[in-house]
C-alpha cells in the first residue's frame, strides 16, 4: 500500500509535498522514535521544528 501513496503523491500537485522523517528521543525512557508527516516544500523546517516540539511537550 505504501507504494500506492507514494506513487500518488509523484503525480500532479503531490510533487510540491515530501515526505519527513524525524527521529526523536523520548526525555522520559532514552528511547527513540520516528514521527512522520507529509509537508510542503516550503515548509519542511517548519515541520521538523514542530515534530521536536511535540516530544519535548
Amino acid at each position: 500500500m505504501a507504494k500506492k501513496v507514494v506513487a500518488t503523491l509523484k503525480t500532479g500537485k503531490g510533487k510540491e509535498y515530501s515526505k519527513v522523517i524525524t527521529m526523536v528521543r523520548s526525555p522520559k525512557t532514552g528511547a527513540y522514535s520516528f514521527k512522520e508527516m507529509i509537508a510542503h516544500n516550503d515548509h519542511i523546517k517548519d515541520a521538523i521544528v514542530v515534530a521536536k516540539e511535540s516530544v519535548t511537550e
